[in-house]
Formats: structure tokens, sequence, C-alpha cells
């Protein structure tokens, strides 16, 4: 993360909190040493890697939100362990999670002076979240085409009446999703505009009172009163920049940015909807019969665990727990569309 990380300061921290953790390692090693095991280095696990492959491709960004999550989840761990109580790790862990989650921008609004001066600018680390949403978008195409088809399939249809209606039930799913996203980043940039305008009105009519909102945002932070009055009169010499301060401050944006591009939303949705809504559809243009509908349900189900193994990156849960579960949701919805389908079916025989 630290050699990824192109703000110094934000990969100080991470120097940090990696010399921290291998501290703790050495002293874990070292136990089981003292235990008779052999001292071998440890080597990452399979979600480690993956976060390091996902870091590298989209930046430490990508990856911090999971890592926060992760470390809150382990955070109470060592509360338990008898060898390290009398240590300070239960309490560096609980450091480290709070560490995290700030770089992460979930707890922004709780920072002292110190970490406000050493992460100012840095409040947008959604990365994880939007690896996130185009994990559960896939999981959307996947689940909802999947139970179409074996809905159409259930009423004993044609091997084309069902290939067509998938194909139909995956660019209508995609065209929906993006759409809606659209809307909502396009709605989103809108209201922001609206906010901006008014704060920059307020800047230029009443420019004291703006000033004083600065010197109480900026001893939220944890600055005294004269070196917050300080830093607010040298962000007010220059008007674009108080008003970037504002708007970052007061409406939580990037200025710059509006909450990102609607067309590259829509677009994400579309393409993320449509890949996990394919699967369900592919069968059926190679198989005909039961053999389509047995090869669709094994191609989805693989689809299915594998989504489910992705997850557990963001909720630490076990590989097998995770993949089981989300095969079992999605059979489950599968199962059902596929027995109204039969009734309806006979009903219409």
């Amino acid at each position: 993360m630290a050699e990824l990380e192109s703000q110094p300061e934000r990969a100080d921290v991470y120097r940090r909190l990696a010399t921290v953790e291998e501290i703790h390692a050495s002293f874990w090693l070292k136990r089981l040493a003292d235990l008779g095991a052999p001292r071998r280095a440890p080597r990452p696990t399979w979600r480690t890697r993956l976060l390091i492959l996902i870091a590298k491709r989209f930046g430490p960004d990508f990856v911090v939100p999971t890592l926060r999550t992760l470390e809150q989840i382990d955070r109470d761990h060592y509360d338990d362990q008898p060898e390290s109580r009398s240590t300070g790790m239960p309490a560096q862990e609980r450091s480290h999670a709070r560490v995290l989650s700030r770089l992460s921008g979930a707890a922004r609004t709780t920072w002292d002076g110190a970490a406000y001066s050493r992460f100012e600018g840095r409040h947008g680390a959604g990365g994880g979240n939007a690896l996130r949403a185009a994990v559960l978008g896939a999981n959307d195409g996947l689940v909802s085409n999947l139970s179409l088809v074996m809905g159409v399939a259930g009423a004993a249809f044609s091997n084309h009446t069902v290939l067509v209606t998938g194909l139909a039930g995956l660019v209508a799913g995609a065209c929906s999703m993006a759409m809606g996203e659209w809307l909502s980043v396009q709605s989103s940039r809108e209201l922001y505009q609206k906010q901006i305008a008014t704060e920059a009105d307020e800047l230029a009519q009443v420019p004291d009172e703006e000033k004083e909102e600065l010197v109480l945002i900026y001893q939220s932070k944890g600055m005294d009163r004269a070196a917050a009055e300080q830093t607010a009169e040298r962000v007010m010499a220059h008007k674009d920049e108080a008003l970037d301060t504002l708007v970052r401050e007061e409406i939580g944006v990037n200025p710059k940015e509006l909450g990102g591009s609607a067309w590259s939303a829509a677009a994400a949705s579309f393409f993320v909807f449509m890949i996990g809504a394919i699967f369900p559809v592919i069968p059926f243009f190679m198989l005909g019969g039961n053999a389509a509908v047995i090869a669709s349900l094994v191609v989805s189900a693989l689809a299915l665990y594998t989504i489910g193994a992705v997850t557990s990156l963001f909720t630490g849960r076990s590989v097998i727990f995770s993949g089981l579960r989300q095969l079992a949701i999605g059979l489950a919805a599968a199962a059902v569309t596929f027995g109204l389908g039969r009734l309806l079916g006979l009903s219409i025989a």
C-alpha cells in the first residue's frame, strides 16, 4: 500500500501500520517457536494476494474500505488471547481499525486536528465500495435472469423462446440498471451544483459569516480558536480556495468531481449487469430441451458460488460459507420461478 500510494503523508501511515503488524507477526512466530513449532515466515492468504492485485491495478484507495472492514472484524480478537493481554497489541489493533476508518472516509467528521492536517484533501476513498457495487450488480443480473429463464423453461416453452426471453431480459435489465444509475448520479450532480452556487453566493454576500463557519469547522477538527481563525483568514484570502474548502466540508463533495460522471456510472452498471445476466443464457445457444436447462443451472451455480466467494473479501466470512450461501439463494429463486412457470404452463395447456 505504501509503495503504491502517491501522497507521501498517507504512504507514511501505511508504513507505520505495516511495521506494527510485522511486530505482531514476529511476536506470534516466537510464541510458536517456543512451543516447538517450526519457525516459518507467514505466507499471504488468497484474500491478501487478491487485494494486492486489485491495489496494483486500481490503486490503494480501491481496497481501503475492505481493509477497514476486515480490521474492524478482527480488532477484538487479541482481547481473548492470554498471551497478548499484557501487551499493547489489543489497543494497537483497535487503533488500526480507527486509522483505516479515517483513511477510507468513514469517520471523516470525527478527525482530530493532527489527522486533518495529514489527510486533508483525501476524502474520496470509495473505490472499495465501487468494487462491492460491481460484484453486487453482476449478482443482480445473474439471479434475475436465471429466475426469468427458469420460469420460461418451466412453462415448457421452446428452446428458441427461452433464448429470446433470456436475451430480452438481459438487455431490459441492463438498460433499467443503467437508466436508474444515470438518473441517480445526474440528480446528485445537479443538487450539488445548486448547493455550490448557493455557497458561492453566500461567500460573496456575507463573507464574514462564511469565515466564521470555517473557524467552527477547523475547531471541530481539533484546532484551538486562534489557530482556526488564522487558518480561516488565510483560506478566505483566496475566494476559489475558500469556496472549495466550504463545499468539501459543508456539502461533503469534491467540487471537481461532483460525485463522478453519470454516463460512466450508467455504462458501468449496464455492462456489469449484462455480464452477470449472460451466464444463464449461454447454454441455450448450444443445447436444447432439458440438457440446456441443466447446463444453465450448472453454469449459473458456478457463477453464483464465485460471486459469493468474492463477497467474502468484504465480509470477512469464509469462502465456502459465502459461496454456498449465495448459491442457495440464487437456486432457491430459480426453483420458485421454475415451479410457477410449470404451474402456469400446465394451466394454459
